[in-house]
């Protein structure tokens, strides 16, 4: 069941989201900001307003499946699935605790929602490509998305999984590219540029949409735009910034993989405070 938040909801509920992820890190001292707050306000398109998902039967062999290829992001992933309703939000804290189901990568044997364990980066396509042909073998009505780093699309690992599903026809995939410009060892363009983005998944028979990655309406819009797509698969360039909605990790590329100390984490959470007052997205 897709969620029934309209978009100016989900203005509240990513920045529910982006609080989460930063005192997720803060406790865990471990793990990657820049990556997962650039995709939050996807995550939350996503979760509360696109998929056809239903939190108190994860494993609904109708529902919609997700496919986090960009695994380091995982904090979005796991508070989006908490504020969703798969698990308890109090599970949160144990972000790469020993012993916690919430690790550095999502474990689908582990967290209720997620549809595959990744974190090996260029992997997830290929699987969310399996996914999407099982779908269309199986004459399921069921749609897949997989979200991708602009940085792990160097793997060539994604242009086979991106050939295979041009091939099969699967209009039933969705991959969205988090395209923030940058990667652990800089910008995308000077450690493997892989610009003009758009003519290459084009050139491999994909349906190419763009879109502001922290403009709701954008994103609906192309997300809508690929539901009217027929016999290929569709790909969302959501141009994004590192770090988003955290002055100073903005456009860093330093944040990908450092987590903010209690005196940094508490300036994040008071840049990311609701303006009316209302911190939390229950």
């Amino acid at each position: 069941m897709a969620g029934k938040e309209t978009l100016k909801d989900l203005e509240k509920v990513a920045r529910s989201l982006r609080r989460d992820i930063i005192e997720m890190l803060t406790a865990a001292q471990s793990g990657h900001p820049g990556g997962s707050l650039s995709a939050t306000d996807i995550l939350a398109v996503l979760y509360f307003h696109e998929m056809r998902i239903d939190p108190l039967n994860p494993d609904w062999a109708d529902r919609d499946r997700f496919v986090l290829s960009k695994g380091h992001a995982a904090p979005a992933l796991y508070a989006a699935l908490a504020h969703r309703g798969y698990f308890a939000k109090k599970e949160l804290i144990t972000l790469r605790k020993l012993g916690s189901n919430l690790q550095g990568h999502p474990d689908m044997e582990r967290v209720p929602g997620v549809d595959m364990s990744t974190g090996s980066l260029g992997h997830g396509l290929s699987v969310a490509v399996g996914m999407a042909l099982a779908g269309k073998t199986d004459g399921k009505t069921y749609r897949v998305y997989a979200l991708l780093g602009d940085g792990e699309i160097n793997e060539g690992m994604i242009w086979e999984g991106a050939m295979a599903a041009a091939h099969y026809k699967l209009d039933n995939l969705v991959a969205i590219v988090d395209s923030n410009g940058l990667q652990i060892d800089g910008p995308t363009a000077t450690v493997m540029n892989t610009a003009p983005l758009s003519d290459k998944w084009s050139a491999f028979g994909w349906q190419v949409e763009l879109a502001d990655g922290h403009d709701f309406e954008s994103l609906t819009q192309a997300l809508n735009g690929l539901r009217q797509n027929r016999g290929r698969p569709g790909v969302i360039i959501a141009r994004t910034v590192k770090g988003k909605g955290v002055s100073f990790m903005e456009n860093k590329a330093e944040w990908h993989g450092v987590a903010p100390n209690r005196e940094l984490a508490d300036r994040a959470l008071a840049e990311l405070a609701d303006p009316k007052g209302d911190l939390s997205y229950d």
